[in-house]
């Protein structure tokens, strides 16, 4: 084995305990948890040794990056199941469906539209979850609280298989409230999936109840900073060496 692939088995028996600890507190293990590896940036040198390792779900944030790296990976091994789990445009629609196994970011109206619409013309139906938007955050997608229950009704009522509902709680705070919120909102409305939990809080996901937890940084490592912008001048060369 390379380094790289003895890393990877590492962090992956790594999360596997853990997960495995915090499943049984709640009289589960780790196996009835999905662990979705989540890739993006990622290239495909750097996805190999996770695979080798045993990792066979993955999630990416972008159609186009997914596009990109995916199918050579998929035809070197088939049993690979791929995630949407990012923001999706309703433009993108048709490619998502073609290209993914399950979509986390169901979250309004007109894009529950464009992929009823996407499934009719590919004649397959992909599971999705749909986003709540949990912390009431303009920023970030998902579909308002007060709002999740018609969005349910009429994806169920356009014949879109729904496995649960998927959350990304406020950065920066306890998750725990928001993780014990999104599953009584999954039992009012019959969904048996959570898809909630990354690599800071998937333990305390598991222990309320998530089915499905997307983990990046605890399997891939760090991500590395994006590149600073050159500056304009030396005075703004001066000013970037101070504040680092």
């Amino acid at each position: 084995m390379t380094t790289d692939s003895i890393e990877a088995a590492e962090r992956l028996s790594a999360v596997r305990d853990a997960m495995d600890r915090a499943a049984r507190l709640t009289g589960r293990t780790a196996d009835d948890v999905t662990l979705i590896a989540i890739s993006k940036t990622q290239d495909a040198n750097a996805i190999r040794p996770l695979i080798a390792a045993g990792q066979r779900v993955y999630g990416e944030n972008r159609v186009q990056e997914a596009q990109a790296k995916w199918p050579a990976l998929r035809e070197e091994h088939a049993d690979i199941a791929l995630h949407l789990v990012g923001q999706l445009q309703s433009n993108k629609a048709e490619d998502a469906v073609a290209l993914f196994d399950v979509i986390h970011s169901l979250d309004r109206p007109s894009l529950l539209a464009a992929l009823a619409k996407a499934m009719d013309k590919a004649g397959r139906r992909i599971p999705c979850y749909v986003q709540v938007n949990i912390g009431g955050e303009a920023q970030k997608g998902g579909c308002p609280i007060a709002e999740t229950p018609a969005l349910i009704a009429v994806a169920r009522a356009a014949d879109i298989p729904l496995l649960g509902l998927m959350c990304v709680p406020p950065a920066d705070v306890e998750p725990a409230p928001y993780f014990a919120l999104l599953a009584k909102m999954a039992r009012e409305e019959g969904l048996p999936r959570l898809s909630m939990g990354m690599s800071g809080d998937f333990e305390t996901a598991i222990m309320l109840g998530a089915t499905d937890i997307r983990v990046g940084t605890a399997l891939f490592g760090e991500r590395p900073a994006p590149a600073r912008p050159v500056p304009a001048s030396g005075r703004g060369m001066l000013r970037n060496s101070r504040a680092a």
